[in-house]
């Protein structure tokens, strides 16, 4: 007579699952974030802004930090490049950002930043030696033609003027280098040691703003406030956390692509929340950036 046994996930499937949960969390964070930068913007400049939720995000990361007692001290080549992940990833994509959506909406600058996991895949196949597998490189492709469409369907002339344009591609750029950055040092460090370095260097550098984050503080209404606290706390601190997760068990130009299913669903939260609501064509090509990430995370 057999006995029966329990099935026993293998330590490959187990991190595989778990990467993707992170992934998850990590997209539907980062939605949310460009339609609260877009009602936060009305109160808060891009500079103050970015130092808000930066210094909020250091708070909260730091708090997990000191939970887990997980420490390992830096190379001298791990913290520069945990640095170029801060400057890059943390101040200057953060104010382009915030900037642009002083004239873009949220849809669209959704589809322009997500120009960086073409840039990531490109730079990763080339210097992290990852190579440019067939259904990447198809999935990327397919992803980036429904970007452009759900671009094309929420994008608003009077409002997307060129310099807005412009400063989502420099978002785009400083994203796909902070990621490069932070690959190789998640080889050796803890995810949430690495995220809490970077976000604390970004506050640093980000500190001329003081003054000016103190006066809007003071001025701005409390829904503002909270939203700016928002940004910090969940998709700062807890959505790069997840996404530092994941990278150090996927490769970055596979994980990269994975973000394409963020304008669709900015699009879906910018109608609810904001009332910019999508044309018939952003979700078709919602549908296609979906179709595109299945096609990616083929083997």
């Amino acid at each position: 007579m057999s006995s029966s046994t329990t099935p026993v996930v293998a330590p490959a499937s187990r991190h595989r699952w778990s990467a993707l949960a992170a992934v998850s969390v990590t997209v539907l964070a980062w939605a949310s974030a460009f339609v609260a930068i877009r009602a936060v913007g009305e109160v808060y400049q891009p500079g103050p802004l970015t130092l808000g939720r930066l210094l909020v995000g250091s708070l909260a990361l730091g708090a997990g930090l000191l939970v887990t007692r997980r420490w390992v001290w830096p190379t001298r080549r791990e913290w520069a490049l945990v640095a170029l992940c801060g400057l890059s990833w943390f101040t200057v994509y953060n104010i382009a950002l915030n900037a642009a959506e002083q004239s873009v909406d949220a849809g669209t600058t959704a589809m322009l930043v997500n120009v960086g996991p073409i840039l990531i895949a490109l730079f990763a196949g080339l210097w992290l030696g990852e190579g440019f597998p067939r259904w990447l490189v198809i999935g990327a492709l397919v992803a980036f033609g429904g970007a452009v469409l759900v671009g094309a369907a929420t994008s608003n002339a009077e409002r997307a003027d060129l310099l807005g344009v412009l400063l989502c591609l420099v978002a785009a750029v400083t994203y796909a280098i902070g990621v490069l950055a932070q690959k190789p040092v998640l080889r050796r460090l803890p995810a949430l040691q690495v995220t809490w370095l970077a976000c604390t260097i970004g506050a640093v550098v980000c500190l001329p703003f003081a003054p000016a984050l103190a006066t809007e503080l003071a001025a701005a209404p409390a829904a503002a406030t909270a939203g700016l606290v928002y940004l910090g706390a969940v998709p700062t601190a807890l959505a790069f956390s997840t996404w530092a997760y994941a990278l150090a068990r996927m490769d970055a130009g596979r994980l990269g692509v994975t973000t394409y299913v963020v304008p669709p669903i900015t699009v879906v939260m910018s109608a609810v929340l904001l009332g910019e609501l999508p044309a018939f064509l952003a979700i078709v090509g919602g549908a296609v950036c979906l179709v595109g990430v299945a096609l990616s995370r083929r083997r």
